[in-house]
């Protein structure tokens, strides 16, 4: 029990600061976005709903049994089902974060996207750490047709970007999916300033490389 209380405290610390860097970078404004992280015992800690991650309390996360019960903490953010998807479907997920990074969310309202595979292989970094990215689509906050929506594609692919909405990011750690959100960031707003521009993506064999690496 005291190994599980560690645990939690750290992590605790540890999804607080992510959400301030996250939030004081301008990756998420307002109260938008929100952190998960699955704990050894199956239960999660979770960014509570109507909280800024830019002052977010360690005492008052959510925490979640791993049926997805409320079982202590504040309630947490209405947007859990997309956390609870991706670990349904992921087993080896550790940390989900979702975010309205700008860039990325300008991108899911591009009208010639491909939803199959949503921004191009800019680079190498893009394609080790979020690999390709499908388009769900747009549902209004909290349809539960999201959640299926999510489901379907969550076992192939560890990063979404929903339609309208932004971008559900699952890693193995906090960090991972922390850095995977960020790159992909960073990778919508290169594809949104190359826009119109003749592009020299890595191409297919050199992707195919990078995935055996």
């Amino acid at each position: 029990m005291s190994a599980i209380l560690s645990e939690a405290t750290r992590i605790r610390d540890d999804i607080c600061a992510v959400g301030a860097s996250l939030f004081n970078r301008g990756l998420t404004a307002g109260s938008t976005g929100n952190i998960s992280v699955r704990l050894s015992d199956g239960s999660t800690l979770m960014t509570p709903t109507n909280a800024s991650l830019g002052e977010l309390d360690p005492a008052r996360l959510s925490r979640l049994s791993p049926d997805g019960a409320h079982l202590d903490g504040d309630r947490p953010t209405k947007e859990a089902f997309l956390h609870n998807c991706m670990y349904c479907e992921r087993p080896n997920a550790g940390a989900v974060v979702h975010l309205h990074s700008t860039h990325a969310v300008a991108v899911s309202v591009l009208a010639d996207i491909d939803p199959a595979d949503v921004l191009p292989p800019l680079t190498a970094y893009y394609v080790m750490r979020v690999g390709t990215l499908p388009l769900v689509p747009y549902f209004a906050p909290g349809d539960e047709a999201l959640a299926q929506a999510v489901k379907s594609v969550a076992g192939r692919h560890h990063a979404v970007l929903l339609a309208n909405h932004g971008p559900v990011v699952a890693g193995t750690t906090l960090r991972d999916a922390q850095y995977a959100a960020e790159e992909l960031e960073e990778t919508a707003r290169l594809h949104l300033m190359l826009d119109g521009r003749a592009l020299r993506p890595l191409t297919p064999e050199q992707v195919a490389d990078l995935r055996t690496r």
